[in-house]
């Protein structure tokens, strides 16, 4: 892929209306559910991002016919898969690439009994382990190797059967992997400590409509009882909390009046009440969220007075996801937050580049930084920099447009993995953002 940057124009001032994108943690898991039945399987509002493009790229490679009927709906047939395509270069380099590749080993492994996989890749965050995903598997029956010397993993399980699973972690990922692979198990699953994301929730969703049996859906204790055979179904995709996140934030900070529309308030939890404790202002209208300009917005307080701190924390709490974007709207609040990130220790590492740009921001250590809001007194400057994450990356783009001249953006293939054309969705609004080419 080409190096691209964006050169953004400092000072913006947006408004009009913006539609949230597909969600892509929930791509991720319902495209690689696909290859659990040889029917065929519609869905719609599928985010066109690079991520998602690449696991689909890995489908086509596996003989997954897939029909693009528009620019975010496709038709997934695997009724064909071609299990040599494991050993080849080609499955190696692209798996690796990208992380969401780790959830074709549940679906491979309850419906063929092996899979194979290189170790992927995904956003440098911290560690984030695959144990609980391997143990999982093996409870249920599949053996487990790891090549250290090529960093692959494989899975052998030809009769997988049921068990009580209690996961060490409340992970989404690994949690969505278990049911997928126990949907066609022998007999009965539970799995206790279950992550349960609204994602995760229209993936069971998706799988009782093709036959599954799931029950405790949107619990974390889950009870699956195995089925033979799964058959084609249709599904849509949720709109995508992080987006809708990201909006709240960028309205905040540029002082613009948006209305973010189809938001599914439902699956958003407590994303709206966690920017409101910034001091935000927003009214819900029908299925729509509206953010007015506003000069001043203050950070709240305990009610006892002392410093407000927000963390991040498996579903129902708040997701770290958001924990980026809600630091750098912090900078331009009136008032102090700590922002404790408790879940991947490297995703803070990205505000040296906000202190460039003039935030105070304390970094306490890896986990944990405090923002000392300006209230608006003078703004950001613009600088250059470079995207370390999905997230960070947005962040950096919130806090370009918000600064009081133009910055670049390198490296913003990142952000094209999980934002489909925020440059032009967000120039549509009034933002000057230039896409442009980089040796």
């Amino acid at each position: 892929m080409s190096n691209q940057a964006f050169i953004v124009q400092g000072n913006a001032k947006l408004s009009g209306t913006i539609t949230p994108q597909g969600a892509k943690n929930e791509a991720l898991q319902v495209i690689s559910a696909t290859l659990l039945t040889a029917g065929k399987i519609k869905m719609s509002n599928i985010p066109d991002i690079v991520d998602v493009q690449k696991l689909i790229a890995l489908l086509k490679g596996l003989g997954v016919e897939v029909t693009r009927i528009d620019k975010n709906t496709y038709e997934f047939c695997a009724e064909n898969i071609d299990l040599e395509y494991f050993a080849s270069a080609d499955y190696q380099k692209e798996a690796r690439k990208i992380r969401g590749s780790v959830m074709l080993l549940g679906p491979l492994l309850a419906r063929y009994g092996k899979a194979f996989l290189p170790k992927p890749g995904g956003d440098k965050i911290g560690r984030r382990r695959l144990d609980t995903h391997f143990l999982a598997f093996q409870k249920l029956g599949a053996k487990f190797e790891y090549d250290e010397a090529e960093d692959n993993y494989f899975l052998d399980g030809s009769q997988l059967e049921g068990t009580f699973i209690h996961m060490d972690e409340i992970s989404v990922t690994g949690t969505a992997n278990i049911v997928m692979a126990a949907v066609l198990a022998k007999g009965t699953t539970q799995i206790y400590n279950a992550a349960c994301e609204p994602y995760l929730q229209q993936l069971c969703g998706m799988l009782n409509r093709m036959g599954a049996k799931i029950t405790g859906v949107g619990s974390n204790l889950l009870t699956i009882d195995g089925v033979e055979t799964l058959h084609g179904t249709d599904h849509r995709l949720l709109p995508d909390m992080i987006e809708i996140g990201s909006f709240i934030g960028l309205a905040a900070m540029t002082n613009s009046d948006l209305t973010i529309d189809n938001i599914d308030l439902k699956a958003l939890g407590n994303i709206p009440t966690t920017f409101q404790k910034l001091g935000i202002q927003m009214d819900v209208r029908d299925d729509a969220i509206h953010i007015p300009e506003q000069d001043i917005y203050e950070v709240q307080t305990f009610i006892d007075g002392s410093i407000m701190t927000i963390y991040d924390a498996p579903w129902p709490g708040f997701t770290p996801d958001l924990m980026s974007i809600l630091l750098v709207t912090a900078t331009q609040a009136k008032g102090s937050v700590l922002i404790h990130q408790k879940m991947f220790e490297s995703r803070l590492f990205f505000v040296d580049k906000l202190i460039d740009m003039g935030a105070q921001i304390i970094l306490c250590d890896p986990h944990r930084a405090t923002v000392i809001g300006n209230e608006r007194k003078y703004k950001l400057r613009g600088i250059s920099m470079t995207s370390p994450d999905i997230r960070a990356g947005v962040s950096l783009l919130i806090a370009a447009l918000s600064a009081n001249s133009q910055s670049t953006i390198y490296n913003i293939n990142q952000i094209d993995r999980g934002y489909e054309d925020i440059d032009t969705r967000l120039n549509a609004l009034g933002a000057q953002i230039e896409r442009i080419q980089v040796s």
